[in-house]
């Protein structure tokens, strides 16, 4: 019997309509070519490939196990669907790898996916006891667990602090440090215990207080935020003229880095005082989207996994100079 789990019962497409409208106007045609730059479980690339017959599009992920399920999920699109074994931030080589020096979309759906929350032994909730492993592409080195183990008291406070914005990170990180000097720390519920120990009363009823802290870890096991500063200004720079690209965030601090990235190519880089706006100071992008759009209620309450989100777009409108 095969026990292989369909992607489509464990993964509900966030924003899905959305993203279509967004960049449909780039990719109706024929030979277009889309990278999904956060595969998953294939969801977003399934739709997009259903609803545009001349599409070919381009997954990448970091997952093997990701790019497994998809790939079967994927496999009636024939050669309209290309997978690649990589961390976003590598989208450039990857396109080139497949003979594509431009594309016309782009479509990162950041974050960890419903495959890596929900299978437990992967460590990344909470909720869940499990070894601290946290890692997005299980062919890398670092776990949460050799972070809680080797990283000092300061830089754990550091994590917790600059990517959980968690105000009791020094508070936690010297739980964890008097913790471990006892006795290993190697299981995630073992983590949650020292954490709720070191958490005020009044603190715990506002909501679990492991949730930043995993958050944190998770971040750092997958050098996430870094990545992703690196991957968005490739990613545009990949698009042709008239491409369009779209990005979902799930928290602030990736959020913060999309707005960013997106605004700095949208703005004019012309002297102030210059008489004329010379070619190469005119924006690169114009903006899709006004601000971040969250999804819409009825999404939100069949779907509590789109609650978070903030979706934000843009249209390349100039090449490079």
């Amino acid at each position: 019997m095969d026990e292989t789990p369909d992607p489509r019962d464990i993964h509900v497409s966030v924003m899905l309509e959305r993203c279509v409208e967004l960049l449909s106007p780039a990719i109706d045609h024929d030979g277009a070519v889309m990278i999904d730059a956060t595969l998953g479980l294939g969801g977003h690339t399934e739709a997009f490939l259903e609803r545009f017959p001349s599409l070919t599009v381009v997954g990448l992920d970091r997952d093997l196990e990701a790019i497994d399920l998809a790939s079967q999920r994927l496999r009636r699109f024939g050669d309209r669907f290309e997978a690649v074994h990589t961390v976003y931030d590598g989208i450039v080589d990857a396109a080139a790898s497949l003979g594509h020096d431009t594309v016309d979309g782009v479509l990162f759906d950041l974050g960890v996916s419903s495959l890596q929350l929900d299978r437990v032994e992967r460590g990344f909730s909470y909720s869940k006891d499990a070894p601290l492993d946290m890692r997005m592409d299980a062919t890398s080195e670092l776990t949460a667990e050799t972070v809680i183990a080797d990283y000092d008291e300061g830089e754990l406070r550091r994590i917790f602090l600059d990517y959980g914005e968690e105000k009791l990170a020094a508070r936690y990180a010297r739980a964890i440090v008097r913790a471990r000097a006892k006795a290993p720390i190697r299981r995630s519920g073992e983590l949650v215990a020292i954490i709720q120990e070191a958490t005020p009363v009044a603190v715990q009823r506002a909501g679990h207080p492991a949730k930043r802290v995993f958050q944190a870890l998770r971040i750092e096991v997958n050098h996430e935020l870094e990545v992703l500063e690196t991957a968005i200004p490739r990613a545009i720079d990949l698009l042709r003229v008239g491409g369009r690209i779209a990005v979902m965030s799930f928290q602030s601090l990736e959020d913060r880095i999309v707005k960013r990235a997106l605004a700095a190519k949208a703005t004019s880089t012309a002297p102030a005082g210059l008489p004329v706006e010379l070619p190469e100071h005119r924006p690169q992008l114009k903006l899709l989207t006004r601000g971040a759009e969250l999804a819409d209620e009825e999404e939100r309450a069949r779907n509590p996994r789109s609650i978070p989100v903030r979706l934000r777009a843009a249209e390349r409108i100039r090449g490079n100079t």
